[in-house]
């Protein structure tokens, strides 16, 4: 496989998840309609969350906490709405005073594990899901996200085994979010070399979710793997349907297509390859993916003079 191929993980999904506006059951709208100041501002902050306002949700949550201090459910969704704004250390901070004051808050270890899982610490991150699942066992989030941070570590068995968990206790009804199950578990089969097994997950998730590009091209980057460019070539460009923009599923359908000698169409690909990449500010690959595209013209250039040299050759020889 060519060392331009890069995977496309569900990290969003991870995100997706946890954006649960945190209530407890010890704050319920009995409680709430007695009109006490913190409550109104709580559920202020809540309606905020929900219209994605996260600053001003903080606001909310941040006066809530200067008139009760203990009050855990003003950190826990303080501590969701800067994940939402990836402000990590300052989730963590909030999920910490949640858990001090209400140590079952399943909630908080949930998004702190995330907030750990967004800031590379994936041993942190396992740890909070384990305790979400000590706490609450059938959630099937609380899985995926662990064998997310397993995978990132390398530990791909382990990551399998939580993906089947999570596959187990999700809804049947969750048909988009167990497509993006599937396809990581897909990625762990690959990452482990079982390719028919990752074809089939990679497959399940397109049906689950036809317009999962990540899927798509995952499943290209499999089939290039195993050697079939054509099948690669498919995929990518299901994949380009759905995301157009993509830098990387270019650069690969390039890779692709050069493989399969049809060059003009992968320097086309090489050049919208370079122009995405740019775009995103990622200056380092666009580099490179140029440094690719200069030396497939160049060695183009050099067959189309070896050819002509040849046609005279052959013009004299016949003369």
């Amino acid at each position: 496989m060519s060392r331009f191929y890069r995977f496309m993980l569900n990290f969003y999904i991870a995100v997706a998840l946890v954006c649960l506006f945190l209530t407890s059951p010890a704050y319920s709208l009995s409680i709430l309609d007695r009109q006490i100041p913190e409550d109104n501002l709580f559920k202020l902050g809540i309606e905020k969350m929900q219209h994605g306002s996260y600053p001003e949700a903080i606001q909310d949550f941040t006066e809530v906490i200067k008139l009760k201090n203990d009050f855990a459910p003003a950190y826990s969704n303080r501590c969701l709405a800067y994940l939402q704004l990836a402000d990590y250390q300052n989730a963590i901070a909030n999920c910490n005073q949640a858990l001090k004051f209400m140590p079952n808050n399943v909630e908080a270890y949930l998004n702190r594990g995330l907030a750990y899982y967004r800031q590379g610490d994936y041993q942190a991150a396992i740890a909070d899901n384990n305790q979400f699942i000590l706490l609450k066992p059938n959630d099937f989030r609380a899985y995926y996200n662990r064998g997310l941070a397993h995978a990132m570590l390398g530990n791909h068995q382990q990551a399998i085994s939580d993906y089947n968990l999570a596959l187990t206790n999700i809804s049947q009804s969750s048909s988009l979010l167990k497509a993006d199950v599937y396809n990581d578990r897909g990625l762990a089969h690959f990452e482990l070399l079982d390719l028919k097994a990752a074809m089939l997950d990679f497959s399940e998730a397109i049906r689950l979710n036809p317009n999962n590009y990540r899927a798509y091209y995952n499943r290209g980057c499999a089939c290039g793997r195993s050697g079939d460019r054509s099948c690669a070539v498919r995929d990518f460009t299901e994949s380009l349907k759905l995301n157009p923009t993509n830098a990387q599923t270019y650069l690969n359908r390039g890779i692709a297509y050069h493989q399969l000698g049809h060059e003009q169409a992968a320097i086309a690909d090489l050049q919208k390859a370079v122009e995405y990449f740019a775009q995103q500010g990622e200056t380092k690959t666009s580099e490179k993916t140029f440094l690719l595209l200069k030396n497939l013209q160049q060695q183009l250039s050099f067959l189309s003079e070896i050819a002509l040299v040849e046609c005279q050759d052959l013009n004299e020889f016949r003369g």
